[in-house]
C-alpha cells in the first residue's frame, strides 16, 4: 500500500504526560496488549537512569508506563531478542532503524515468523554512548548528569531538560566537530525514518503534543484504526506544511550524514598498515560475533575451524575474515560490534564500506526488501 499520513494522541492524560509527543506509542502497545493481539510488547526502558537504557519485555499492560518516553542511550538488540528468544510468541516491537533493518535480514533467513510481529518504528536522529554523554554534558553543557530529566535530539539539537524545569541546547554540528556527539555510527547511518515497519512515528513534522505516523503496512492500519475505534487514541490528518516539513527534516539528516560517510569510509578510513596493527590487537574474545544481530549460523564457522585445528584458535586475519565472508554484504551499520570490541578496533568501518561496495556491483541494500543477498547460500547454515 502507499503510504498514508496521520497525527496521533493517546487519550489517556497520564500516559500523555508520561510520554513523549502525545504518548501515542505507549498507549498503541498497551491496547496491542489489553486487545489480546499479542502476548508481549519488547521496547526499551529506563533501569537505573535515562544513561541506562536496556530491552524490556512486558505481558502486563499496566507495565507499559514505566518505559514511556524516550532513550537515546538506549541498546541496539532487538533483532537478536526476537530471533533467538521469541519466536514462539505474538510480540509488539519497537525499533530503530538499525533494529528494523535486522529484523529485515533474519526475516530473510526464517529466524522468526514476521506475521507474529507489530513492527512500530521510531523516527531517529542517533544514539548516545552513555559514560560518554554524561562527560559531554558537563563539559558542553555545564551541569551535572545527574540533574538532567531527560533530552531528545530535535531541531539539529541535542537538547536537555533539567529537574528544574529549564532547558539547554546544543547544536550537533557543534558538538561533534569537536569528537562529541552522537554514536559515530549513528552520524553516518542512511536512514533516519524506517519505512520497514509497520508504522513509524515521531515528533518531526507533528503539532505539539501529537506523534506523526507514517502508516507502512495493511496490518499497521488495521491497528491504528482500532486503537482508535477502542477510543485509545485520537486522530487528526496533518497539514500539507506538516508533511512538507518533515521531509525536509530527513533530508538535512541524510545530508549531514553524507558528510560523515565521506569523513568515516575516506578521509579517515584506516590504511592497510593501520589495519594490520589493528588485527594484531584482536583477542578473539568473539565479542563482535554475538553481539551482530546478522551473525546467526547455527553452528559457528569460526568454531568449526577451531576444531579442526584441535582447539587452536585461527589468527585474527582469519577469524575477521572468515565475518566478512560471511556477513559484511549484510552489514546494516548498527555498530555494536564497535561498541563491545575491548581493543577498540573500528570492525563496522571495514563491514560498512564493504556493504557499501557490494551494494554499488550488486544494487542489493542490507536491511530491505524480501530478497537474500546475491551470494547467499542456505548451506552457510
Amino acid at each position: 500500500m502507499d503510504s498514508e499520513f496521520l497525527e496521533i494522541k493517546s487519550k489517556d492524560d497520564e500516559v500523555c504526560k508520561l510520554g513523549e509527543c502525545g504518548g501515542s506509542v505507549t498507549s498503541i502497545l498497551k491496547y496491542l496488549l489489553e486487545s489480546k493481539l499479542v502476548d508481549k510488547v519488547l521496547t526499551i526502558g529506563k533501569y537505573d537512569d535515562i544513561y541506562d537504557g536496556v530491552p524490556v519485555l512486558i505481558e502486563n499492560p499496566k507495565d507499559v508506563n514505566k518505559t514511556a518516553g524516550s532513550l537515546h542511550c538506549a541498546p541496539t538488540m532487538i533483532g537478536d531478542l526476537v530471533s533467538k528468544f521469541l519466536n514462539d510468541f505474538k510480540v509488539g516491537v519497537v525499533v530503530k532503524p538499525c533494529d528494523s533493518m535486522a529484523l529485515n535480514e533474519l526475516e530473510k533467513r526464517k529466524r522468526f515468523d514476521r506475521d507474529n510481529l507489530y513492527i512500530i518504528g521510531l523516527n531517529c536522529g542517533g544514539t548516545l554512548m552513555p559514560h560518554p554523554a554524561q562527560k559531554m554534558f558537563e563539559l558542553f553543557y555545564d551541569v551535572n548528569p545527574e540533574d538532567i530529566l531527560k533530552e531528545e535530539i530535535d531541531k539539529g539539537q541535542i537538547i536537555i531538560e533539567l529537574k528544574d524545569g529549564t532547558e539547554k541546547g546544543v547544536k550537533i554540528d557543534d558538538l561533534e566537530d569537536k569528537g562529541w556527539g552522537r554514536r559515530e555510527n549513528c552520524q553516518r547511518c542512511e536512514i533516519m525514518i524506517p519505512r520497514n515497519t509497520d508504522l513509524v512515528c515521531g515528533n518531526w513534522g507533528a503539532d505539539d503534543g501529537w506523534t506523526f505516523v507514517e502508516i507502512i503496512t495493511e496490518k499497521g492500519k488495521e491497528l491504528i484504526q482500532a486503537g482508535i475505534k477502542a477510543g485509545v487514541i485520537e486522530s487528526k490528518s496533518p497539514k500539507q506544511e506538516q508533511i512538507e516539513k518533515r521531509a525536509k527534516l530527513e533530508k538535512i539528516m541524510i545530508n549531514l550524514m553524507k558528510k560523515f560517510e565521506t569523513k568515516h569510509l575516506e578521509t579517515e578510513y584506516p590504511s592497510l598498515e593501520e589495519w594490520d596493527k589493528y588485527w594484531n590487537r584482536c583477542i578473539e574474545c568473539y565479542g563482535c560475533r554475538d553481539v551482530c544481530p546478522i551473525c546467526w549460523c547455527r553452528e559457528c564457522e569460526i568454531e568449526k575451524l577451531n576444531k579442526e585445528n584441535h582447539s587452536k584458535s585461527p589468527d585474527p586475519l582469519t577469524f575477521q575474515g572468515v565475518k566478512l565472508s560471511h556477513m559484511s554484504y549484510s552489514c546494516i551499520n548498527c555498530g555494536q560490534c564497535d561498541d563491545v570490541c575491548p581493543m577498540e578496533i573500528p570492525l563496522s568501518k571495514l563491514f560498512y564500506k564493504l556493504q557499501k561496495k557490494y551494494r554499488k556491483k550488486t544494487g542489493y541494500n542490507a536491511g530491505f526488501g524480501e530478497e537474500l543477498p546475491p551470494l547467499y547460500s542456505p548451506e552457510m547454515e
